[in-house]
């Protein structure tokens, strides 16, 4: 079996045109709507992901086909591709978007089918306004080919697509939030339950999957679920996409079967620390996620399981790798301050706690910092993240709040004699 799956060989074969629908169909694109629609069922189809066991690429990996399975039975019902790719680190869905679209369009359309799904929604970052129109002509283009629309290839299903550019706001990335933005209102999460797929978009059942879970779609039913289960890891099956950036020799967004170590996706697949410099840290998932160590970390194998058993997550598949040169304070301080900066402000603990993060940080950076303020900084870690445990304990709707909290226990846990330096600096007496 070959790699890559989804990061098809059409962007190494047409690089300036492997998003119009000619060079898809000329690779056999569409071909698995075809064989959908003409011969399957939608329970054969939610069957196949199903066996797949492929897990959701967004940051929750919350199995596909179990998701599905909760789409209440009310009518009518939608599908929402979360293309809000705003997690620093993470660019992945940016190329399938922009490269790509007709792989992700025709997983729409066979994953409609299996929903009983007639209308679609494909919300994209707002700061992916290129991505944006690529996905908005293949869409147009996909109605020309009649592979949108009413009766598709006259099978009696009809599905329409609307492509959504979001207005520029991290907190989108959430489900609910998302939803409350694709309905006109202020993106703010929603308590749950309900869920979407009992009570989602226009408060009818919505299942909503990630940009790169829906580009699986195609492969996963032409090859057959099992023979994407195959790949990979016993508990993280198939391959996936990791974004790759910092301080590596070869960064950029890479395809591997899951279960590798860290240790060969950041040595043998990104090259290693660039100058040759040593390894002092890495975010393993995303911004959200607790940091890892080479000490401790550098064989655990790239699951979520595993992961999750050292202390972290695999989230969005971002991974930010810093070298010994890293202030390691400073590192903290940029992601606090997006997270302060994106709240959306809902919930005290984020809206107040984010922004005292975020000012302690940068007392301490600017030579200020307190004795007390190391103990500031976890006093408030543990209240809006209570026990400062993984996965955290909630005290805010999402985990935006939280979130902010995984730099400050990381750097406390693993670093706490740099961030006692820099308050010993500070004491210090000023020389004559």
């Amino acid at each position: 079996m070959s790699f890559p799956l989804i990061l098809t060989q059409r962007m190494i074969d047409h690089p300036a045109d492997s998003h119009l629908i000619d060079v898809y169909e000329g690779a056999g694109g569409y071909d698995v709507m075809r064989k959908v629609l003409s011969g399957m069922t939608p329970e054969q189809v939610v069957a196949e992901v199903k066996s797949a066991n492929i897990q959701g690429r967004g940051g929750a990996a919350f199995p596909a086909g179990i998701k599905w399975g909760f789409l209440a039975p009310a009518e009518p019902r939608y599908l929402v591709v979360n293309g809000d790719e705003s997690e620093p680190g993470t660019f992945k869905d940016r190329q399938l978007l922009e490269r790509d679209p007709h792989q992700l369009i025709e997983g729409v359309i066979i994953s409609s089918f299996a929903l009983g799904v007639n209308h679609a929604f494909i919300y994209i970052r707002g700061e992916y306004p290129k991505p944006a129109r690529r996905v908005q002509q293949a869409v147009e283009a996909a109605y020309a080919k009649g592979h949108l629309g009413h009766n598709i290839m006259g099978s009696g299903f009809d599905l329409d697509v609307t492509v959504h550019l979001g207005g520029g706001a991290y907190i989108c990335g959430e489900e609910t939030a998302l939803l409350n933005s694709l309905e006109g209102l202020r993106g703010e999460p929603r308590l749950k339950p309900p869920f979407p797929a009992v009570e989602g978009l226009y408060a009818k059942p919505t299942i909503v999957n990630n940009v790169e879970t829906i580009s699986n779609i195609p492969w996963i039913i032409d090859n057959g679920g099992e023979a994407f289960a195959a790949i990979g890891d016993e508990n993280s099956v198939g391959t996936r996409l990791f974004s790759l950036s910092g301080h590596l020799k070869k960064p950029g967004n890479v395809e591997v079967p899951m279960g590798l170590t860290w240790r060969e996706l950041i040595y043998d697949i990104g090259g290693g620390i660039r100058d040759d410099r040593e390894l002092k840290t890495w975010v393993p998932g995303g911004a959200s996620a607790p940091w890892f160590v080479p000490e401790h970390h550098l064989d655990v194998k790239v699951t979520k399981d595993d992961v999750a058993h050292a202390g972290s997550m695999l989230g969005s598949g971002a991974v930010i790798v810093m070298d010994e040169t890293t202030n390691v304070v400073a590192a903290a301080h940029r992601i606090v301050k997006f997270f302060a900066h994106e709240s959306c402000g809902q919930c005290t603990p984020c809206r107040e706690g984010t922004t005292w993060l975020e000012n302690i940080l940068w007392r301490l950076l600017n030579g200020a910092g307190r004795q007390s303020d190391i103990e500031l900084l976890l006093d408030i870690c543990d209240n809006i993240s209570p026990g400062l445990a993984w996965p955290p304990k909630m005290t805010t709707i999402c985990p935006l709040g939280p979130s902010a909290v995984s730099p400050i226990t990381s750097i406390m846990t693993h670093f706490r004699d740099e961030v006692q330096a820099m308050v010993d600096l500070a004491a210090e007496p000023a020389s004559a």
